[in-house]
């Protein structure tokens, strides 16, 4: 009876131990799962928390900046058509701004920027280097929208989740940034679709999804409009700027850190 006692205490010990470690071990911020991880990374500012994503985008648009801007450069000099020195003038524009906002932001918040482009940006920029006429046009336009087309979406990510508040505004701007770059480089009619979309689906195996493919032949039902239940009073408009241009303007950053001299 002595032994089974003691049995049957160790297994209560057990279940009781267990009992309070399944909660600890059941939240969701335990090590491995992502708000574990983006805990790791964060450090608290007085803008609020500061996570290793931030910082991550923070110094990709500087990255950006410091090969789009000899590359606007160099589509202005050697300007082979309107369209394309109309293209290296936005990016000049946009990464001279964009960039001051950047230096000014990371001052602020600690962040050590980078001073020269990474070694795929260097590849890029001598590759339109080495190119002329045609080829070099194919390649300034493709190059430039692909490396838009993919910080893109990671803009709009860090902009959903940042919860610091310089780290949004800088998501902001960057956005208005290249989507202004995107829509000028497709204005020059030289954007390679089929290769921008072959390159984002390269290596998914996942089968498309979305609505059933239209019958050829067959008209589609007209959809009804999408409209307020009531007449209600508005004052916004769906743009602000004409189709196909993008709205850039916006005032100076308050340089607290002392950036700009």
């Amino acid at each position: 009876m002595r032994i089974n006692g003691t049995a049957f205490l160790v297994a209560a010990l057990v279940a009781t131990v267990g009992a309070i470690a399944f909660p600890v071990w059941s939240y969701a911020d335990r090590s491995g799962t992502g708000q574990a991880n983006v805990a790791a990374g964060t450090v608290n500012t007085q803008w609020g928390p500061l996570t290793a994503a931030d910082r991550d985008l923070i110094v990709r648009v500087r990255l950006a900046g410091l090969w789009e801007l000899p590359a606007g450069q160099q589509a202005l000099e050697r300007a082979p058509s309107q369209a394309i020195k109309d293209a290296g003038d936005h990016l000049i524009v946009g990464h001279t701004d964009l960039d001051k906002r950047v230096r000014i932001v990371a001052a602020q918040l600690g962040v050590a920027l980078p001073n020269q482009p990474n070694e795929q940006q260097q590849g890029w920029l001598q590759e339109m280097s080495a190119a002329s006429g045609a080829e070099y046009e194919y390649k300034f336009v493709n190059l430039l929208r692909s490396a838009h087309g993919k910080i893109f979406p990671a803009i709009g990510t860090v902009r959903n989740t940042t919860r610091n508040t310089l780290v949004r505004q800088l998501a902001s701007d960057a956005n208005q940034t290249v989507l202004d770059h995107i829509t000028i480089l497709e204005k020059t009619g030289k954007v390679d679709f089929d290769a921008i979309a072959n390159d984002a689906v390269a290596g998914t195996t996942a089968s498309p999804t979305g609505p059933a493919a239209p019958v050829p032949g067959q008209v589609a039902p007209s959809a009804p409009a999408a409209e307020p239940g009531a007449n209600l009073p508005t004052t916004s408009s769906p743009s602000p700027g004409a189709p196909g241009t993008v709205n850039t303007g916006r005032p100076d950053p308050v340089d607290t850190a002392g950036v700009l001299g």
